[in-house]
């Protein structure tokens, strides 16, 4: 009943529309499917720099220790029970004023008893000195034997060291009672009491408290050899007059601020430390507001000398990437691209450059987060262009 139509049977009527159309189909995909041309990438905006050669004077820092120029521990020179603490902790003193005392009434007796042993001694020599000036006028009268003669003139000399004796004794005890009232030996300032008052002290023995001598402090650092004979070739005077005076010394304390008055050099060590190949060094520096601290960890900056055509970056444009130093720059097409640079002493917030960059670089401070190769890039002078400009 049906008839079977073959779409062969159909290709002399509608063969030539259909394949004029599947022709047209295939040139609309084919057209599709082609790439376009993407679009430029956006400017990445940075904050960059010039370099500009200027003269920078390096100085370099070094860890150090403040010491007392002066340090004395206060022992008591007599024993016995601490009576009265007299100076109060961590003020200043005066050299004699009275730190602590001692209970003096065993001395006291000590000097009472020494006392009246010196008269007994000296009543036994005047009565020997009499018996002696009766002696001699009868022993020329052949009243009195030789013998006894000799025996009054020992007597008279014995009395006469048990004088001495006596005396040594009560001197003795005299300053034993002046021990008990322990004064300062030097200007400075009184540290912790270690024994408060009702303490039973020794003797030569028992540590009382120390008192530090705190205008002038001393500053002690090591510094290389090498370096030290650096920095005298750089100081100031005649070849043959060169040392380490002449240099500028500035203390840095723990929060980063400058201790306002200079410090002096005044010792170097005349032997090398053979563990550390350094040098030790000591300045000196006055201390009238009490700022330093015996113990104290602060940092010296020594000014070395000043390089004329010096090159600098901020630190923060400094990239680290296993062992090795790269900065962003932007090149003459204004794309962003990695260089890697020789990073010299740091100077401040800057780090000096010694080998990689030129005068005239462009040098990406802020915004390096967002680049890579060849990303174009839109530049604004930064801060520290300021400094660089000067």
């Amino acid at each position: 009943m049906y008839r079977k139509i073959s779409f062969w049977t159909m290709r002399p009527a509608y063969g030539p529309v259909l394949w004029l159309g599947l022709a047209v189909a295939a040139s609309s995909i084919l057209a599709g499917c082609g790439k376009a041309p993407p679009p430029a990438p956006r400017p990445v905006s940075v904050s960059a720099i010039r370099l500009i050669a200027r003269p920078i004077a390096v100085a370099e820092e070094y860890p150090a220790q403040v010491e007392a120029s002066n340090t004395v521990e206060i022992r008591p020179r007599v024993g016995g029970v601490l009576d009265r603490q007299a100076a109060v902790e961590g003020q200043p003193v005066k050299t004699g004023q009275v730190l602590f005392e001692i209970d003096p009434l065993p001395y006291q007796a000590a000097l009472a008893q020494a006392q009246a042993t010196l008269a007994q001694a000296q009543a036994a020599k005047a009565q020997a000195e009499q018996d002696l000036a009766r002696a001699r006028p009868l022993s020329q009268l052949d009243a009195l034997s030789q013998r006894e003669l000799d025996a009054a003139v020992a007597a008279f000399g014995a009395t006469g060291a048990q004088v001495q004796a006596a005396e040594a004794a009560v001197k003795t005890a005299e300053l034993n009672l002046g021990y008990t009232v322990v004064r300062a030996p030097i200007d400075g300032v009184v540290s912790r009491a270690q024994i408060r008052v009702g303490g039973l002290v020794t003797a030569y023995s028992t540590l009382l408290t120390t008192v530090y001598q705190t205008d002038p402090m001393y500053v002690n650092f090591s510094i290389g050899e090498q370096r030290l004979l650096q920095l005298q070739r750089e100081g100031e005077g005649t070849p043959d007059q060169r040392n380490p005076l002449s240099l500028q010394f500035r203390i840095l304390l723990a929060d980063g601020g400058e201790f306002a008055t200079p410090a002096e050099l005044n010792f170097v060590d005349a032997a090398v430390d053979l563990r550390t190949d350094t040098l030790a060094v000591r300045l000196s520096v006055p201390n009238p507001k009490q700022l330093l601290r015996a113990g104290q960890y602060v940092k010296v900056s020594v000014q070395g000398r000043e390089r004329p055509l010096a090159l600098a970056i901020p630190q923060r444009a400094v990239q680290e990437l296993q062992d090795k130093n790269f900065v962003w720059i932007v090149d003459a097409d204004g794309k962003a691209q990695t260089r890697n640079v020789t990073m010299g002493p740091r100077v401040g917030s800057e780090w000096l450059v010694e080998k990689g960059l030129t005068a005239g670089d462009i040098v990406i401070v802020d915004g390096v987060q967002k680049l890579k190769a060849g990303t174009p890039v839109d530049t604004e002078q930064h801060p520290a262009a300021d400094k660089h400009a000067s």
